[in-house]
Parts: structure tokens; C-alpha cells; sequence
């Protein structure tokens, strides 16, 4: 059982610049694949980004490449996304989630979720 909690949300202005963190309880953290989504409303939830279990891979959905960076630290049993260059259609709640296998980019691949964190960008 993996439990994850997601903080750094707020409002920003567009250019800006904010650092969610997704904080898991639990055990073996390093062993999951840890992923961001994002969901605006009206709209279904969209993959933003994945980071293996080791931290050596990564992947990025195409809208957020070169703009946003993904790390963790197993020590602290926590994963970080870095947002810079923040554009009003980043506007969402941003959400932590853990698998098991691979790099995916599909929810019904991750198993555990966080409660999110709400992002607004101002235009």
C-alpha cells in the first residue's frame, strides 16, 4: 500500500514558476514508477510526465517538453515537479501517481493516487 500526497499548488502568473512535491508513505517507494497527471475541468485526466523507479528514465508528454522537470529522491520517498515557463492551459489539478512496471502513460496503469494539487495560471 502506497499513500501520496501532493503539495506546491497555487496561483501563478504566466512565465512563472512553481515546484510540486508528492510526498509517499509506504513501502519500497524506489521500486514504483512515479508519474504526474494533470486534469482541467470538462476535461479527462492527461498524462504530463513518468520517472522510473531509479530515476534514470524519464519521459515527457510533448505539451510540457523543455518547460517541466521531473526528479526524485528516494530518500525522502518523494518525487518533485519542477514548472517553469507556466502558461495559462497548465491551469489544472496536478496529481502523483505510483506503478509498478515500465514508463506508462495511461491512469489505468497506476495504481495508487494522490488527492491532487490545484494549478492556476493567470494570464
Amino acid at each position: 500500500q502506497v499513500q501520496l500526497a501532493e503539495s506546491g499548488g497555487g496561483l501563478v502568473q504566466a512565465g512563472g514558476s512553481l515546484r510540486l512535491s508528492c510526498a509517499a508513505s509506504g513501502r519500497a517507494f524506489s521500486t514504483y514508477t512515479m508519474g504526474w497527471f494533470r486534469q482541467a475541468p470538462g476535461k479527462e485526466r492527461e498524462f504530463v510526465v513518468t520517472i522510473h523507479g531509479s530515476g534514470g528514465s524519464v519521459y515527457y508528454a510533448d505539451s510540457v517538453k523543455g518547460r517541466f522537470t521531473i526528479s526524485r529522491d528516494n530518500a525522502k520517498n518523494t518525487v518533485y515537479l519542477q514548472m517553469n515557463s507556466l502558461r495559462p492551459e497548465d491551469t489544472a489539478n496536478y496529481y502523483c501517481a505510483a506503478a509498478q512496471f515500465g514508463l506508462p502513460t495511461v491512469t489505468r496503469a497506476y495504481r495508487y493516487w494522490g488527492q491532487g494539487t490545484q494549478v492556476t495560471v493567470s494570464s
